[in-house]
């Protein structure tokens, strides 16, 4: 009797075994669900209605105007695809946290904003937080599967899988810098395009003397994009696509040498910006509890309570016009990091893409909600928009706003950053006529994106990767705002807690996964 107790013990254990295997296997491929399966003629079964879920980055908007237009793209999606969609919005505060928390707690979240370069999705890929799309694209994204090139397929995969959809249609720019006012600039004396954080310095002290009342910069203490603008401004070197907390700590050394290795961390060109940095906090350029403040810094500017605000050439192209209404005479300009030498990388084409969550139940609708999102132009144009007469109306084939439309009641947002596409979008007349002649200045000096399939395997060296994401987070914010004490020696201790980190073998790790991509690259 006990040994027959044992043959069924085993029997149920084997079952158990392969119940789970099987499970398990459906993240990583289609989920196979009942209620899109396709018949031997190759139709499409979508008998039965799924709701699908998008995962996207911003405070959820509460003014309503969000469900409204879902209502009616739900109607469209419910009519062409039997489904319907849904989103699940990831506050800015902690973004990074809550969005990784997501990813790798099994919610069965469908459609997924990512990005190689701001949201880790190479981790997220190796930690197997998307789904295998290589299959299912032609079948359920027909349409975007003929668009995409098959040397972008080539920069969206992962160990030789699809893994995600690039934005590779939509031209942008999202090279960073500060945005100043040129009418006060004039005032100080200050008569050329600032070019240079020297003559940002001058502008500053400027606004100090002349501007009482008003904060030089108005920045948040989470903000140490000038630590990226400083090495770009003032060194050769290129940021790599690997993620180390609030700062990349591991760049290239050139364009030239795009595959040598280095930090700029450890450069003379570090300390120089920890010393500016701790002179201008010590001139009071920003508020002196900088590092705990939170607020609203771009409203700040256009009130006038601030001479600057940083953000990246696609937000300067609405802002300045932005200006005109919210400061009547003023005009402001922007100082890019890359003006000060021509360090500029074109932007990835993965630094917005959409994935699926590798616990989606319906893979198959929810791509092909996002075929229909990306490529039917009503569609595109509700996601992007809102409603024709609400939101926007067209005057001389550009996007203005409706009479009488309130800010606070009308605006509304999906923060769509995965899919976008030129010959959908409706310029806006709130974009600065200039633009063009700004993204033409920048096609001058580009240089091509060099990592595009490029996929750092983090595993042999993730928990320094996490220990030094932990030293960036406690020490950049205080040198990027002058308050570490003295800068030479709060560089020093950066360094030697970094190298107690691991920074030594990581670098040893990406120079060794950087000659096999070189090799992969340029085939010796």
């Amino acid at each position: 009797m006990s040994k027959m107790k044992k043959i069924l013990a085993l029997i149920i254990i084997m079952m158990l075994t392969f119940s789970l295997a099987a499970c398990s296997g459906s993240s990583k491929t289609s989920s196979g669900n009942a209620g899109t399966k396709v018949d031997k003629n190759g139709k499409i079964d979508i008998s039965k209605p799924v709701t699908v879920t998008m995962m996207v980055l911003g405070d959820k908007p509460t003014n309503g105007q969000v469900e409204k237009v879902l209502e009616k793209v739900n109607a469209k999606l419910k009519e062409k695809v039997n489904a319907t969609i849904q989103l699940k919005w990831i506050e800015w505060a902690d973004y990074t946290t809550k969005y990784n928390l997501t990813l790798a707690s099994g919610e069965p979240v469908d459609l997924v904003i990512t990005a190689t370069d701001w949201l880790d999705a190479w981790g997220n890929a190796q930690k197997g937080a998307f789904m295998d799309l290589t299959n299912l694209l032609p079948t359920y994204a027909p349409k975007t599967w003929a668009e995409v090139p098959k040397a972008d397929w080539e920069e969206s995969k992962y160990k030789g899988k699809i893994v995600m959809i690039p934005e590779d249609q939509y031209t942008q720019w999202v090279n960073h810098g500060f945005f100043y006012r040129t009418d006060w600039a004039k005032e100080f004396g200050i008569n050329e395009h600032i070019s240079d954080f020297e003559t940002m310095g001058k502008y500053f002290q400027g606004v100090k003397d002349n501007k009482p009342g008003v904060i030089p910069w108005d920045a948040q203490g989470t903000n140490v994009t000038t630590a990226w603008g400083y090495v770009t401004s003032y060194s050769d070197a290129i940021e790599l696509p690997i993620t180390t907390g609030v700062f990349p700590i591991y760049w290239a050394k050139s364009y030239d040498e795009k595959y040598n290795v280095m930090s700029p961390i450890f450069t003379d060109t570090f300390v120089d910006y920890a010393k500016m940095m701790k002179q201008w906090g010590d001139a009071g350029y920003w508020r002196k509890d900088v590092l705990n403040y939170k607020g609203d810094t771009r409203a700040e500017f256009q009130a006038g309570k601030t001479g600057a605000d940083q953000h990246h050439t696609q937000t300067f192209s609405g802002l300045r016009p932005q200006m005109d209404v919210k400061q009547p005479g003023s005009a402001i300009d922007m100082f890019a990091w890359s003006d000060t030498r021509n360090n500029l990388i074109s932007t990835s084409i993965t630094h917005g893409a959409m994935a699926v969550g590798a616990h989606s139940k319906n893979p198959e609708r929810a791509l092909m909600v996002y075929d229909l999102i990306r490529n039917d132009q009503e569609l595109y144009r509700l996601w992007s928009y809102g409603i024709e007469g609400v939101q926007y109306e067209i005057k001389d084939g550009k996007r203005v706003q409706p009479e009488g439309y309130d800010e606070t009641r009308d605006t509304f947002s999906t923060n769509f950053w995965g899919g976008r596409m030129d010959k959908y979008e409706i310029s806006s007349a709130d974009t600065y006529d200039g633009i063009s002649e700004i993204y033409a200045k920048y096609d001058k000096i580009k240089k091509p994106y060099p990592y595009g399939r490029f996929v750092f395997d983090s595993t042999p060296v993730q928990a320094e990767i996490s220990a030094l994401s932990q030293v960036t987070a406690q020490m950049v914010p205080a040198i990027a705002f002058g308050k570490a004490g003295d800068p030479e020696k709060a560089v020093k201790d950066f360094r030697k807690r970094l190298k107690d980190a691991g920074y030594d073998k990581v670098l040893k790790e990406i120079q060794k996964q950087m000659d096999a991509y070189k090799k992969q690259v340029e085939g010796n």
